[in-house]
């Protein structure tokens, strides 16, 4: 058994995430993981619905972990409507580094992994600066 992913996002996003770390990681993915696109024009009742059957489906009983892109935001709202429940974590703020060492550290609790996914996300961002030319 292992915690379920459910990426909630504007867009084809999280379907990107998804197709990248599929690529990156040689095809398959160590977690059971599905993506909710939610459009501009979108119901949100809907939506919420397709989510609480995609969250049913990706959930063994392990719990499941769910990110979302930007706080606030309807597919954020969407994400947090389910945060109460038992065994679900709600992240927002996806983002690759995030995304990828989740899928890495696959094999830890929902507590532990929110942790890990924490950490991803944070030190996927850098701040690359211009190298001083020392003479």
């Amino acid at each position: 058994m292992s915690v379920g992913i459910l990426i909630i996002t504007h867009g084809e996003i999280g379907e990107e995430l998804l197709a990248t770390a599929k690529s990156t990681l040689g095809g398959t993915l160590p977690l059971n993981c599905r993506a909710l696109s939610v459009s501009p024009n979108c119901d949100p009742d809907s939506q919420h619905k397709k989510a609480a059957a995609m969250l049913a489906s990706v959930n063994d009983g392990s719990g499941v972990l769910i990110l979302t892109d930007m706080y606030g935001s309807t597919p954020s709202n969407i994400a947090n409507e389910f945060k109460n429940l038992e065994d679900i974590e709600v992240i927002a703020g996806v983002n690759l580094p995030m995304f990828i060492r989740i899928l890495n550290y696959s094999a830890l609790s929902l507590s532990d992994m929110t942790e890990k996914a924490l950490s991803g996300g944070h030190d996927g961002i850098i701040l690359c600066e211009q190298e001083s030319n020392s003479s």
